[in-house]
Parts: structure tokens; sequence; C-alpha cells
């Protein structure tokens, strides 16, 4: 009867032991995914803090914002007051006559929309990419950019006048 008890004993002890191991296994294990948590978490907010400047730099040029370059042209400073319908207008005309066919004024075409371009770039910038193309394209980093996203269409000078460049620019206020 005494081997008996003490069979059971040191069964009751072995199984006590294996569920403690157990139990500290299953902790480690625990804690570690904490850890690993932690780390991802901690990864994440990492991640999070990329700065906007970087961020932009991914993105596509014709949707990158820069409202500092003034371009490389005629237009070095150029105030925008409220929008002059008739100005816009006679812009339209013009945009209608001599840019449609490869700009779309809402949507993607050949070139880039011109809808929110004052969003994401300066008026001194628009008007010397329209006065300007051709310098623009070989001396503006970012003009330079949008010619390999649009897949190297350039963009044609049509020779407007400053005056008609303004209302082309004065239109694209109104999109």
């Amino acid at each position: 009867m005494k081997t008996s008890s003490n069979v059971f004993f040191l069964l009751v002890m072995s199984l006590g032991l294996l569920v403690s191991c157990n139990s500290k296994a299953d902790k480690m294990a625990e804690t570690e995914s904490i850890i690993t948590n932690e780390r991802n978490v901690k990864t994440a907010e990492e991640t999070k803090t990329i700065s906007e400047t970087e961020m932009q730099k991914t993105a596509e040029a014709s949707e990158r914002i820069d409202l500092e370059n003034k371009g490389v042209g005629p237009v070095k400073s150029l105030i925008l007051a409220d929008i002059d319908q008739k100005l816009a207008a006679k812009g339209q005309e013009i945009f209608k006559n001599m840019c449609t066919a490869c700009h779309k004024p809402d949507k993607k075409f050949i070139g880039p929309a011109p809808k929110g371009i004052l969003e994401r770039r300066s008026p001194e910038w628009v008007m010397n990419m329209i006065l300007n193309p051709e310098v623009m394209i070989k001396e503006d980093p970012l003009a330079e950019e949008l010619l390999k996203e649009f897949n190297g269409a350039p963009m044609a000078n049509q020779n407007l006048k400053e005056d008609e460049a303004r209302a082309v620019l004065e239109y694209f206020r109104t999109l």
C-alpha cells in the first residue's frame, strides 16, 4: 500500500511539474509575443514619422506639391487676386483652341490635368511652363520629371503671349 501511495505521489508531482513547465513555456511565449508586437508597433510608429518631404519625393511628379519653385522663364513674380471671370473665359477659349489636343481639364491625358494645378505649383511656374516649355524641360527638374512621367511627350510651345498665358492661368483657377 505504501508503494502504491509513493507511486501516486510521484505521479502527482510529475504531473504538477509538467503543468508548471508548460505554464512557464506559455508565459515565455506570451512575453515573447508581446515584445514582438511592441517591436512591430514601434516599427509602425517609426514608419508614420516619415517626413512629408520624403513622401513627396516618392510621389509622381504630377502629384507632387512644390509651391516654392518659380520655374525658368520671364515670369518672376505674380500675385493673384479675386478670379477675373472675363479673363478666365478668354483663357478657357485659348485652352480649348490650343491645349485640348494634349490636356483634359480634369484628368490625365497626353499631359497632366490642369485642375488643381495651383494647389501643387506656383502661378509663376505654371506661366513659365506655358510660355517657355523647352527651357523648362531642360532646366527645371520638376518639368523634366513630368516629361518622363508622361512618356517623353514634351509640351508644345504654342507661342502664347504673356497676357494669353495669364488668361489660361485664370481659367485654371476656375477648374
